[in-house]
């Protein structure tokens, strides 16, 4: 893959601003032609700079106003125990994100549900019965100060 330049990095910002921009209206931003504009924008998906494309949409509006975070220690970390944990977190709807952390616990977990009762089904339903989990604290989000998926470019 080749350095990013200056044009590369305008693109890649506008895009990630605003992901529903024209050819014509990214090309007029970042001082190009439409045509050079949309050659790049190939190339910078083909190189894996740009992975697609999405809408944000509005928890409150679908009736997910309670946003959490959960730590889950396993009872054990082996390689069977964290692709099983894994594969089940990705079937859950209502997961936004799961990393393996390294600390004090194995995974954090961000999930959006309706509220406290559907937060006490998901995790009797979801998070608890995964594999090998021991241990989980939950920490209920009262205010979202920022929440961007912006990468500085």
């Amino acid at each position: 893959m080749k350095e990013l330049d200056r044009l590369d990095r305008k693109i890649l910002r506008a895009l990630q601003k605003e992901g529903r921009l024209s050819n014509i209206e990214l090309a007029d931003r970042v001082s190009l032609s439409p045509t050079a504009t949309a050659e790049r924008v190939k190339r910078l998906t083909r190189e894996g700079y740009i992975l697609g494309y999405s809408a944000q949409l509005s928890p409150e509006k679908l009736g997910r106003n309670l946003l959490v975070f959960v730590q889950v220690k396993l009872d054990r970390t082996t390689p069977d125990v964290f692709d099983a944990f894994a594969a089940a977190v990705k079937r859950s709807d209502d997961v936004m994100e799961c990393h393996m952390v390294a600390g004090g616990f194995d995974y954090l977990v961000k999930a959006r549900v309706a509220g406290m009762e559907a937060y006490r089904q998901f995790l009797s339903e979801v998070i608890l019965p995964l594999p090998g989990v021991r241990e989980t604290h939950t920490y209920a989000v009262m205010e979202e100060i920022k929440g961007t998926g912006y990468i500085p470019v």
